[in-house]
């Protein structure tokens, strides 16, 4: 492993250590400072700190560079729920635990580890570890995504999500009862300022966030909701549930894992519309709530 050190001089005192490093280590920025600062590589005379602590005058950094993590990514035979193909696309429905595509510490076992081995047509949109992919839904939340299998779709697709004329159903279960029949959450999102593992409704360095929802079942102390996406951030659903007092169940993150006896998030991608970006008709699918959701609802 390589190593990086330097001493902090006295212009640089008061600044942030992620902000520091980054501005002083060639080929880091800030997000893979945050990274190494996370995984316990980076020593500020010899202690571990946070990523907000803020550096001093003379004091020594220490930085434990770890060996670049391939970029290849391998197909795999996971099975896939393809609910419709065509030349220029797919439409999967992701089961509850598979990651999107691979990253740091998720090298295997991923959708796109499955979809390279279903087909060698992919769309590569610049990311060699993303072929294919034009939007994500988190780990733990099933349902709908559409993949591309060439730079056209793709750019097309892209197009779609930026101008928000893709149509996105979620279905959840949040706790508590929501009075009103339906609202709008317009609140910006951005990392969480303490915790950089989550994401937190903030005013600084965040992005504008909408969700809308509606009532569709009551039950005694939970509600069951859709709620229709009109931005894709990070985490959106469950950090706005999260922020109006009503957060998804079983979310490890934002609320409480294993509430009800939850087998994992009551979060699911049910709708999924688009215009096709060859034959520029509009399609819309969806997917039955899988059965890990049902099972809660048939309880309640």
């Amino acid at each position: 492993m390589d190593r990086f050190e330097t001493v902090v001089q006295q212009e640089n005192s008061g600044t942030r250590l992620d902000s520091f490093l980054a501005d002083c280590m060639p080929g880091q920025s800030r997000s893979s400072v945050q990274g190494l600062i996370e995984r316990d590589l980076v020593r500020v005379d010899g202690r571990a700190v946070k990523n907000s602590y803020r550096v001093k005058a003379g004091e020594r950094v220490e930085v434990v560079l770890p060996p670049p993590e391939s970029t290849e990514v391998e197909p795999e035979p996971i099975p896939l729920d393809i609910v419709y193909e065509d030349s220029s696309l797919l439409v999967i429905n992701k089961p509850a635990g598979m990651v999107v595509h691979p990253a740091v510490g998720n090298r295997t076992g991923t959708l796109v580890n499955a979809l390279l081995h279903h087909t060698d047509r992919l769309s590569d949109a610049g990311d060699l570890t993303r072929p294919g992919i034009v939007h994500r839904i988190d780990k733990d939340t099933t349902g709908l995504l559409v993949v591309a299998k060439n730079e056209v779709a793709h750019r097309n697709l892209a197009r779609q999500l930026k101008a928000h004329t893709v149509k996105r159903k979620y279905i959840a279960l949040v706790k508590g009862v929501i009075d009103e029949d339906g609202g709008t959450i317009d609140a910006p999102i951005g990392r969480h300022p303490t915790d950089r593992k989550r994401m937190a409704v903030v005013a600084k360095n965040s992005r504008d966030a909408v969700t809308h929802f509606s009532v569709i079942k009551r039950f005694n102390g939970y509600t069951l909701v859709e709620a229709r996406l009109e931005t894709g951030r990070t985490h959106q659903i469950r950090v706005h549930m999260h922020y109006i007092g009503h957060p998804v169940v079983g979310d490890p993150k934002y609320g409480k894992a294993g509430e009800l006896g939850a087998e994992g998030l009551m979060l699911h991608a049910a709708v999924l519309g688009f215009v096709h970006p060859e034959k520029d008709e509009y399609m819309e699918f969806e997917a039955p709530l899988p059965p890990h959701f049902l099972k809660v609802i048939e309880a309640l």
